[in-house]
């Protein structure tokens, strides 16, 4: 049988492309579209960190500006204290990190459990897990916030505590799936060795599972970190204390009487961690994401 050459498919062919005529407007077509999306994507982002070297009156200009006349480089060292970045930077960190810390811990051992455990309807738990993605978030608010004002059974109001904001993060159905996927893909000849071994179930998990799945949790670490950054609604309602909010809530609650020029660099400043945690992971997202949908 003769041999042959796999190639990629790809929707204009090599022969097309070996064309000096096809060429050029492939490479002009390819060269647009990246621009016009790379405009649309980065477009919002230019005007925040530009508008906050602009000074007030020229925020407000009509029309706007495309480059500050005047960069005032002391609009971010004046948010930096008027709105006490570094106490709300602080606590966005302790919060995502809390929220980290258990989403871990519970969700690794649910999707450990379905994954490798296989209980009694295990199936049919992950799938009601997965259909808590098709509800929106804003349904949640009502009965989440009744439920940390007044916790069932004890009785204990959350309210103005990291708590509220720490325990509703845990039980994250997208992330558990992310796990289970992952660890189904762990050979059960290793499963079957440590069992053969003496190895219980917790030291299984410890020894053999976690170490093989430091890209997959890496990827639920960043998506558990972004998550409560960027949070606003939920953040706002159960914590009321500015001095203990996180840095969107923060900035929000002590924006009274701030210029507008000051208040977008604010919000630049607290922009700038989760494009530095996307800058220097994304190859760990990507292959996390991609990481045990192959098996074989």
């Amino acid at each position: 049988m003769a041999a042959f050459t796999q190639q990629n498919r790809t929707l204009i062919s090599s022969a097309t492309l070996s064309r000096p005529r096809a060429k050029f407007v492939y490479w002009t077509v390819l060269t647009l579209v990246v621009a016009v999306f790379t405009l649309v994507f980065l477009g919002p982002l230019y005007w925040m960190v530009t508008g906050g070297f602009k000074s007030a009156q020229e925020v407000l200009a009509n029309p706007p500006t495309l480059f500050p006349k005047h960069p005032k480089a002391s609009n971010y060292s004046d948010a930096w204290s008027e709105l006490k970045i570094a106490r709300l930077l602080f606590n966005t960190f302790y919060y995502a990190f809390g929220a980290l810390l258990f989403q871990l811990v519970f969700d690794v051992a649910a999707a450990y459990a379905i994954s490798k455990l296989r209980p009694v309807l295990g199936n049919l738990i992950l799938g009601m897990m997965l259909a808590t993605l098709m509800i929106p978030a804003a349904v949640l608010i009502v009965p989440q916030y009744m439920t940390v004002l007044d916790i069932p059974l004890l009785h204990v109001n959350l309210i103005g505590t990291p708590w509220a904001i720490w325990l509703p993060t845990v039980a994250n159905g997208f992330n558990i799936f992310l796990l289970k996927r992952f660890f189904d893909s762990i050979p059960e000849d290793l499963m079957a060795a440590a069992k053969i071994d003496g190895a219980g179930p917790l030291r299984t998990l410890w020894s053999i599972v976690l170490p093989m799945s430091r890209p997959i949790l890496g990827v639920v670490s960043i998506f558990a970190v972004v998550n409560v950054w960027k949070d606003f609604l939920w953040p706002m309602l159960v914590e009321p204390d500015p001095k203990n909010q996180p840095i969107n809530i923060g900035i929000n609650s002590l924006s009274q009487g701030v210029p507008q020029n000051v208040l977008i660099a604010a919000l630049a400043i607290s922009a700038v961690p989760t494009l530095l945690i996307f800058l220097l992971f994304q190859r760990n997202i990507m292959s996390g994401l991609t990481a045990g949908s192959l098996k074989g």
